[in-house]
């Protein structure tokens, strides 16, 4: 049977990816008491990684792409670390974006609004929460976008 977040995603339109494995000698997630602390999701799409800098090949709108396939990966881990019940989430607590971008690139709040925006549109209220948006000179693969995340569940 479906649940609201479920319903959600699929009258957004969206499908998520499998839980992405992870690249190094780290785990996808870890719950702490009620937290689950979620691994940086790098920007992958159907299509393998989106790759590129912002400021430099990237315009901001690819930008907010990339970041909204990272609010993807952090729901199909959220959805693992639940059991696949996404009653489970009580509210996304913070975000922290990291964005592959030229020095004087001033966008990174755009950028990561692509996963903000996200979480927003498919957890309702409880998809607001805390965030940092930070430039950086290189991300893992040459990805445009990575993004961790910290959800409270019950």
């Amino acid at each position: 049977m479906s649940n609201p977040i479920e319903t959600r995603l699929t009258e957004l339109g969206l499908s998520l990816p499998d839980a992405p494995a992870p690249a190094a000698n780290y785990v996808p997630y870890v719950q702490s008491g009620t937290l689950v602390f979620i691994s940086g999701q790098i920007s992958a799409g159907p299509d393998g990684l989106i790759c590129g800098t912002l400021g430099d090949d990237l315009e901001v709108e690819a930008g907010v792409a990339a970041a909204r396939a990272c609010g993807l990966a952090l729901i199909a881990q959220l959805r693992a670390a639940c059991g696949g019940d996404f009653t489970r989430l009580r509210r996304v607590v913070k975000l922290t974006g990291f964005v592959n971008c030229t020095p004087d690139f001033t966008d990174q709040p755009k950028v990561v609004n692509g996963c903000s925006d996200l979480m927003v549109a498919v957890f309702g209220e409880a998809g607001r929460h805390a965030r940092a948006a930070v430039g950086a000179p290189s991300l893992p693969l040459g990805v445009a976008v990575e993004i961790e995340g910290i959800f409270e569940v019950a």
